[in-house]
């Protein structure tokens, strides 16, 4: 019987939100992941199927938090096995990336198909004295392939995957394949998907467990298709997605395949403020700061955490929505929830004020009725708008009588006082 922990979707050097907390947090959650399900868990090796780093050209430290992790491993004699992802394969025009430099110091073993343009075989065996391969036979009794990233080419490069496996000399009796693509059906807005019969011939082929990455939301089909997710929420609307890292036991009767997920994540608290229409700027302030309140007083937010909160205010406002100072609001509330990272999302539209009219009303009724919209509209004066829409109509007619514009203006600031 062998175990191994499958992981991928890492994307070591995140640095969306120009947080450099937030970027360590993926480091966090690696190094916690693997002390607790790879090292503590005694697993025979560790596999990550792809997007270890987040992007192709990567900063020192990130490249130290990798080589830190992998030298834990290292000391605890667990072999890391790896292909590339989209986010951290060659970068075009290059032969070399940061996995295939991991890979020639000995962190890891980046497991490749050979070039098949230049006569190589699709797979060889690991060379321990170049470092490089396209797959492994491991003493545990399990034999791990590689694959690349093929983007929209992923069918036929599975086509050729499923006639390479069955012509490799015989092996163990467990084959694993790890492969970065995901699965159609799993997540919306996502194009070139594969379907589930599309990956058959891979199981056909004698492949016992297909390790996926690429899509960062957990799932799994058919008992032998595998994703853990990423080991961190990329963004606030992957804060809802189950994720996390598959410990996998192999034995006579079956694969076993466990999500773990009890290891450091940042929390993600997504809150929601609906408005009508109705309030004034100081009761959607109000509203907002109770919403956090609230989601502090049921547990729902742990300030001292310090996570990272979305407030996301929707509907309609009685006022001009730039008048709401977003900022000092955005600023107020971060410092009530104690967040990382405090979003704030504006999505309001400004009431139209449009009564209802009869065909047959009067000409100082429609003006009436368009004074009133007019004024309901504003914050300083909707609450007032009856008295108001009379008085504006009293004006007009003092205009039309040929009253003084010193009579008229002390009209208006009788009318305006306070």
């Amino acid at each position: 019987m062998a175990r191994f922990l499958h992981l991928a979707d890492i994307h070591l050097g995140f640095d969306r939100y120009n947080s450099p907390e937030r970027t360590k947090d993926f480091f966090f959650a690696l190094s916690d992941a693997l002390q607790k399900y790879a090292i503590a868990a005694a697993v025979d090796f560790v596999i990550i199927a792809g997007d270890l780093f987040e992007h192709r050209v990567i900063q020192p430290a990130v490249l130290n938090q990798a080589q830190i992790c992998f030298q834990q491993l290292q000391a605890a004699n667990i072999p890391v096995l790896a292909i590339e992802g989209n986010h951290d394969n060659t970068p075009y025009g290059t032969s070399t990336s940061w996995l295939k430099y991991l890979s020639q110091w000995g962190l890891i073993h980046l497991l490749e198909p050979g070039n098949l343009a230049a006569g190589e075989p699709l797979y060889s065996p690991w060379d321990e004295t170049q470092n490089r391969g396209g797959y492994i036979d491991l003493p545990c009794g399990v034999r791990v392939l590689g694959s690349a990233w093929y983007g929209a080419a992923a069918v036929q490069a599975i086509a050729q995957i499923a006639a390479a496996i069955p012509t490799l000399p015989p092996g163990p009796k467990t084959t694993v394949l790890m492969f970065h693509h995901g699965l159609e059906g799993q997540i919306a807005r996502y194009s070139g998907a594969l379907r589930y019969s599309e990956l058959l011939p891979l199981k056909e082929a004698g492949v016992d467990y297909l390790a996926l990455g690429h899509i960062h939301k957990n799932y799994s089909e058919g008992g032998w298709v595998f994703n853990p997710g990423s080991i961190e929420a990329n963004n606030v609307e992957e804060g809802s997605f189950r994720r996390g890292v598959y410990l996998v036991e192999t034995a006579e009767q079956g694969i076993e395949a466990t999500l773990k997920q009890d290891y450091q994540q940042r929390q993600i608290v997504r809150l929601a403020v609906k408005v009508k229409g109705e309030e004034s700027q100081d009761e959607v302030i109000t509203m907002a700061a109770a919403q956090i309140t609230e989601a502090i007083q049921n547990g729902q937010l742990l300030p001292q955490d310090h996570p990272i909160v979305e407030l996301r205010i929707e509907g309609q406002v009685g006022f001009e929505r730039l008048e709401l100072d977003t900022k000092a609001l955005q600023k107020t509330l971060q410092s009530m929830s104690q967040a990382l990272i405090f979003l704030l999302k504006y999505d309001v539209e400004e009431r139209d004020f449009d009564s209802p009219l009869a065909a047959d009303v009067s000409r100082d009724q429609i003006e009436r009725s368009a004074f009133l919209d007019l004024l309901a509209g504003h914050r300083d004066y909707k609450k007032r708008a009856d008295n108001l829409a009379a008085a504006l109509i009293e004006l007009k007619s003092k205009r039309l009588a040929a009253q003084s514009d010193d009579a008229l203006y002390q009209y208006l600031e009788n009318l305006l006082a306070p």
